[in-house]
């Protein structure tokens, strides 16, 4: 199958697929079918079928309905209660061709659905319709995300991506941190140099945290004003405490200068570091308390330093 991005967007890497299905040749034959365009995921039971799709975010999901233990709308009804996977598309691959059949996938939360025996030249026109979908619906929501000024994740996608990180945290019993940064004296740097300088660096401190971020997973947003944030997926105290510093040492290194600053000549950050570690998780607000509290205590201490703790 030749997969073609939506227009105006570049596809770097394959689309994921996950294939569930108990029967081996059921398997088979569809990975040859994919195998060339997609990232191929396997499972034969609905457990190991969840499970792929909370770590992998698998872009659609073929799925057998008849399966022992955990049937195919079992499984579809765990992915729609879950926020995590709750977007991911799925199409039934059945024998089960008859209307009760279909308006219980339809409930369940399918999109589509394929009978077998499987026509290949049909699941791919299926699939490549429906990833297509999700590709574009993917850049929408991506873009109704972006902070209209610096270009990073707003706070709306901040606060769904902290109770999604959340989470899957304490599922995967994890170690999960998150570091609120604020420009210090921010408000006489517009004062002194104007609104316009005020924005040029905003824009130039959240590509200098942009930098400092080397994983796919960490997350930079602006929060509000001149605070930003960080989301650190599986990373625990000492790891967040480092890249606070090195944050902090970026920021210092661009030398913006802040001619009315009591802390030093450029711009400088105040950080606010808090670590959820798997023995005592709290909610997504408790984290941010946190955070912003070692952040208050930061900036009560002289400014231009980091200051954290875990929920341990």
């Amino acid at each position: 199958m030749n997969f073609d991005a939506p227009a105006g967007e570049t596809i770097s890497v394959k689309p994921k697929l996950l294939i569930v299905d108990d029967q081996a040749i059921n398997v088979q034959l569809v990975l040859r079918a994919f195998a060339d365009d997609f990232q191929i995921f396997m499972a034969n039971n609905g457990q190991k079928a969840l499970e792929i799709c909370a770590t992998q975010l698998p872009d659609l999901v073929l799925l057998d309905v008849m399966m022992p233990a955990m049937d195919g709308y079992e499984v579809c009804r765990h992915l729609r209660a879950d926020p995590l996977t709750a977007g991911i598309p799925v199409i039934f691959v059945t024998a089960h061709t008859d209307e009760a059949s279909e308006e219980l996938g339809l409930d369940a939360g399918a999109v589509d659905f394929v009978s077998k025996p499987i026509n290949v030249k049909i699941l791919r026109a299926r699939v490549n319709t429906h990833v297509r979908l999700k590709l574009q619906s993917d850049m929408l929501h991506s873009l109704a995300f972006v902070d209209g000024l610096t270009g990073v994740r707003n706070r709306r996608y901040f606060d769904e991506q902290l109770a999604i990180e959340v989470a899957r945290a304490q599922r995967n019993k994890q170690a999960l941190s998150l570091i609120l940064m604020d420009v210090d004296f921010f408000k006489r740097f517009n004062d002194h140099y104007g609104h316009q300088a005020g924005d040029d660096c905003l824009k130039q401190l959240a590509k200098t945290f942009q930098t400092c971020l080397k994983r796919p997973a960490d997350l930079v947003a602006r929060y509000g004003g001149e605070e930003f944030v960080c989301l650190l997926p599986d990373t625990n105290a000492q790891g967040a405490m480092q890249v606070a510093l090195a944050l902090r040492l970026a920021v210092l290194a661009c030398e913006i200068a802040h001619a009315q600053s009591t802390v030093d000549a450029f711009v400088t950050v105040s950080l606010g570091v808090a670590t959820l570690v798997p023995e005592h998780p709290v909610s997504a607000a408790e984290l941010l308390k946190m955070a912003d509290q070692h952040l208050y205590i930061a900036k009560a201490q002289g400014r231009n330093r980091a200051l954290g703790v875990s929920t341990g």
